[in-house]
């Protein structure tokens, strides 16, 4: 990591910090559950998994699809490689390192890349699949508002190049992000219910 000043930071944004090692820390536990499921589905295909509760939420499916390997190797192993980067990011800011822009930018394409994935990753659990898997889900909840607090806060601070008015807007708009993650959520529970019905089925 380069520890040299951003020319748009003026403190270190602890919240920011705090925030990324926490959902760093919950993404790479799920991937981590994922991934032991599937060595056990490798080792035994008929093993019973504790993240299949029912024929609407469960993990097997998921991990059986092409889906569930999207790049050839279960995408498990995207999470754990990936989920390091937000924590160590958020221990840097913790321990009084500053970014240069660029990899200000960098890190804001990989949680960019992070959110295609996931919705592509919803939309097949959805309209392909018909199964909500439990540590995808927990996947999702993580990655959708750390997608908008890094995107928020490079804009706000100017390491996305933009005019002052824009930086100015997402400066206030930082504030609403719990209910533009809210919102996320709603929507993606909406297409949920619509297309699979969890209200009534998931709890069956």
């Amino acid at each position: 990591m380069v520890s040299l000043d951003s020319p748009t930071e003026t403190r270190r944004p602890l919240g920011l910090a705090i925030f990324l090692i926490v959902a760093g820390i919950v993404g790479w536990l799920a991937a981590f559950a994922l991934t032991l499921d599937k060595f056990a589905v490798l080792e035994h295909p008929n093993a019973h998994l504790t993240c299949n509760i029912n024929p609407l939420v469960g993990c097997a499916k998921n991990l059986a699809s092409w889906q569930g390997s999207i790049l050839g190797f279960p995408n498990p192993i995207i999470g754990l490689a990936c989920w390091v980067a937000p924590i160590a990011v958020g221990v840097g800011i913790l321990a009084g390192a500053r970014f240069r822009r660029w990899y200000w930018m960098l890190f804001n394409l990989g949680v960019l890349g992070a959110l295609v994935l996931v919705v592509f990753l919803i939309y097949s659990s959805l309209y392909s699949l018909y199964v909500l898997c439990p540590y995808c889900m927990i996947t999702w909840v993580v990655t959708i508002p750390t997608f908008w607090t890094v995107t928020f806060y490079n804009l706000k601070e100017g390491n996305i190049p933009t005019s002052d008015r824009v930086r100015s807007f997402f400066g206030a708009a930082y504030g609403w992000i719990p209910l533009i993650t809210l919102i996320s959520y709603a929507v993606v529970a909406a297409f949920a219910q619509v297309q699979v019905q969890w209200i009534p089925n998931a709890f069956r």
